[in-house]
């Protein structure tokens, strides 16, 4: 009994171990090394663009041109990303006096509209293994 006990156990630990992924986000188009990348990965609609409901984070300093961040041992899932180039390093997105981001944005498989950011179902995509995303940061 115990035997079988641990053995069903020890499959469940396997199979729980090999359904994590590595998500490499690639930002590109990034005019100046000043700064950093600041990436926010959600997992659903409701939480979107919350501060609080952040899935994880991660930041890169900024290198002209390409920075790469990496999230580890992420489970399989539906996530979307939005990110900012946080220019002066204050660790917040600055907005002018109605709100408009002054610094650079982007999303994941999407672009911000005239009348705000996307939706969550507009960024959302399937990891189902390692995967490495580009995301071209606005132009403002």
């Amino acid at each position: 009994m115990f035997k079988k006990a641990f053995f069903t156990v020890l499959l469940l630990c396997t199979v729980a171990l090999s359904a994590q992924h590595n998500l490499q986000v690639k930002v590109t188009g990034i005019p100046k090394s000043e700064g950093h990348i600041r990436v926010a990965l959600y997992t659903s609609a409701d939480g979107f663009l919350k501060f609080e409901q952040v899935y994880r984070a991660g930041s890169a300093k900024t290198s002209k041109g390409t920075t790469q961040i990496v999230f580890k041992d992420l489970p399989q899932g539906t996530y979307a990303i939005a990110l900012y180039h946080d220019e002066n390093s204050n660790s917040e997105l600055d907005k002018n006096w109605l709100g408009i981001p002054k610094e650079k944005v982007a999303f994941s498989k999407a672009k911000m509209r005239a009348f705000g950011p996307p939706p969550f179902k507009d960024c959302a995509f399937k990891l189902q293994e390692d995967m490495l995303i580009e995301i071209p940061i606005s132009k403002s």
